[in-house]
């Protein structure tokens, strides 16, 4: 695919054109080789000279979904830009894919938030005639019920969803562990997908514990999650710019506007403080029950 290549070739301008050293250098190739990598995530398999705006706005939500700050996310975009300024200086390319994207504005800047009525249309717009849809709708409902970060639903596992009391058992950052409540809803639409899809799956060795599985019978990945949601959006027409993150964001707003106390949600949300001198606060399990039972609209 040539990547190597073009960028050994632009490694020799940097050096013998601009005259960098060898850090900054190596700081445009990392770049560069980050772009690579989502595309093998992705299962992309484009040379650079194939890129498109899509591809490259796809990269740059994709490196928003896993918390880089918006000036880390300014610098990469800073070292792919040149890359390709390069490819279009030489005449290797004739259009130059990245003279419209726009990089993050690096103000401090809130995600965009769903309102309860646009919560409910993208999980009715699911085509729940497919296995794919009824998971889709099982992983979409825990993400909203309870808060849950992207990475702490991928790796959610069976054994820590307990039916019976209403309840997951979820490792945030810094594999700390915390019990989230989680609804009804959300609830009746995992078992219907254990009973039901999971259950009869060819599940790959070393997946067997995690809850939601590919089509390949393992575990799914973050940028998964991430496309199933923009497409789903896509197909609603929603023009909002939503991802995994979307979903807990709503999930405390709805239930902080709704009147739940502060710390209940922050506890929820696997914070240790309010603010960075507010010691995290333990608060009872039933209480915790009761705010979601109380002030969380799909309860």
């Amino acid at each position: 695919m040539n990547w190597d290549f073009y960028i050994r070739q632009f490694q020799n301008y940097l050096k013998l054109e601009r005259s960098l050293s060898e850090n900054s250098i190596d700081a445009y190739v990392h770049d560069i080789v980050k772009l690579r990598q989502f595309l093998e995530i992705s299962n992309l398999k484009i040379s650079p000279l194939e890129i498109t705006e899509i591809h490259l706005q796809n990269f740059l939500e994709y490196i928003n979904e896993l918390s880089m700050t918006a000036y880390s996310q300014a610098r990469i975009l800073s070292g792919i830009k040149a890359f390709y300024k390069y490819l279009l200086f030489e005449g290797i390319i004739e259009n130059d894919p990245t003279l419209l994207i726009e990089g993050p504005k690096l103000g401090r800047k809130l995600p965009d938030t769903l309102s309860y009525i646009e919560i409910e249309k993208l999980f009715t717009a699911i085509d729940m005639s497919t296995d794919e849809g009824m998971r889709n709708r099982a992983m979409l409902e825990t993400l909203y019920s309870s808060g849950l970060r992207v990475s702490e639903l991928i790796e959610l596992k069976l054994a820590n969803v307990y039916y019976d009391i209403g309840f997951l058992r979820i490792f945030g950052k810094g594999n700390k562990e915390r019990l989230v409540p989680i609804g009804r809803e959300a609830l009746k639409f995992i078992r219907i997908y254990v009973e039901e899809i999971r259950s009869h799956k060819d599940i790959k060795k070393g997946n067997e514990n995690y809850l939601f599985l590919n089509r390949r019978g393992t575990r799914l990945s973050r940028v998964m999650i991430f496309i199933i949601i923009k497409n789903l959006a896509k197909t609603l027409g929603l023009k909002k710019n939503i991802s995994p993150h979307t979903f807990r964001h709503s999930f405390a707003t709805h239930l902080i506007e709704g009147g739940a106390d502060l710390r209940a949600v922050q506890e929820m949300l696997g914070h240790e403080s309010i603010t960075t001198t507010e010691i995290y606060t333990h608060l009872d399990r039933d209480y915790l029950k009761q705010v979601i039972r109380e002030f969380h609209p799909r309860s």
